[in-house]
């Protein structure tokens, strides 16, 4: 059908068929490759829906006061196992989140091609920026020798496991791929599902964990502040790879065998162990409010949350959450102002929003 702007003495026709062609053309991957970024009309209508809740969550590490956790950090309040937990998060984290971020911008994002899912993209890969800086803010504010962090994340070989894990189903991606070829679309889904529910949806949540808990017992609050605010953005995070990866294997559904369903949950497998591993590290010695074994029942559950969220078998069947508080300490939709000392909304009024306690 066609429809004809008349303007003056010209005529302008507008072919329908031919726009809903384009439409019909967007997919996640193997679509209607175009330059202009024409996000309209939308098809995958969560990954603008989550753009706009991830854009509303928008928050600055230095809105973030830092005084009380350097007072702790200097002084004497804070025990050895504490500050260690402290110097593993930002030692992993420093690395990780760079990591993602990396693979957000260079691979995924290069291989999908409807524009609403590069949009959402882009917003995910900053947001890895924002978490690099806050990192960069706590070591700064603390006072940490930076070589130190650099020195944890090449040289504790459970950090350096837990990040080979995750950049060799990258690397595997960095180059000309035919996406029309099975093993090519399974080595995406494979690199959607690793960095969406291995990495920040199972392996991020031990120290997420360690340091919230610290946060409970008013030790660092500023540090833990930040690490509340991140947590809300992985869970958005997870949910964009998520979804990414459950539209890309409906679009596909020659990739999901069983061999291949089989091998992501060895995969997830592979994840839990080498983050137990690491929290192993983390808690050498059980300090105040934190046990080791707690902490991998803990990723036991999250695990298979993120299996069972991508239909697939999970490993641990009946498993409970050790720690329900968890979910408590994310309602971060009122927060206490640290400059007024009132509750104040830290988000944009248009949309808000909160995470959800099935992310946890």
């Amino acid at each position: 059908m066609e429809k004809i702007y008349k303007i003056g003495n010209r005529e302008f026709p507008l072919d329908q068929s031919k726009a809903e062609a384009a439409y019909a053309a967007k997919k996640v991957i193997n679509g209607r490759q175009s330059m202009t970024f024409n996000l309209l009309p939308l098809k995958y209508q969560w990954a603008y829906d989550l753009y706009r809740t991830m854009k509303a969550n928008h928050w600055e590490p230095e809105d973030i006061q830092m005084q009380k956790d350097v007072e702790q950090w200097r002084g004497h309040e804070i025990s050895q196992n504490e500050r260690w937990i402290i110097m593993m998060g930002i030692g992993y984290f420093s690395a990780a989140e760079g990591i993602v971020g990396d693979n957000i911008q260079h691979v995924v994002r290069e291989l999908v091609t409807a524009p609403e899912l590069k949009l959402v993209l882009g917003r995910h890969a900053h947001e890895e920026n924002i978490h690099a800086d806050s990192l960069l803010y706590m070591i700064s504010s603390l006072g940490i020798n930076p070589h130190e962090c650099e020195a944890m994340f090449e040289q504790i070989p459970t950090i350096v496991r837990k990040n080979e894990f995750v950049t060799r189903h990258s690397n595997n991606l960095r180059r000309d791929l035919d996406l029309t070829k099975l093993e090519n679309k399974q080595l995406l889904a494979k690199n959607i599902f690793v960095f969406g529910q291995c990495m920040e949806g199972t392996q991020f949540y031990g120290l997420f964990g360690m340091i919230l808990s610290l946060y409970r017992q008013n030790k660092f609050p500023g540090i833990g502040q930040m690490f509340r605010y991140t947590l809300r953005d992985e869970s958005n995070h997870i949910e964009v790879f998520r979804n990414l990866f459950m539209d890309l294997v409906e679009e596909n559904p020659d990739l999901w065998t069983a061999e291949f369903r089989e091998e992501l949950v060895q995969i997830m497998r592979e994840a839990i162990a080498l983050e137990k591993e690491f929290i192993r590290d983390c808690l050498p010695v059980n300090a105040v409010g934190l046990s080791a074994g707690e902490f991998e029942r803990y990723i036991d559950y999250i695990a298979d949350r993120r299996l069972a969220g991508c239909g697939l078998q999970v490993l641990n069947p009946g498993v409970q959450n050790p720690l329900p508080w968890l979910a408590e300490m994310m309602d971060v939709r009122k927060e206490q102002n640290f400059f007024e000392g009132k509750v104040t909304d830290y988000q944009k009024a248009s949309a808000l929003v909160h995470t959800s306690d099935d992310d946890l």
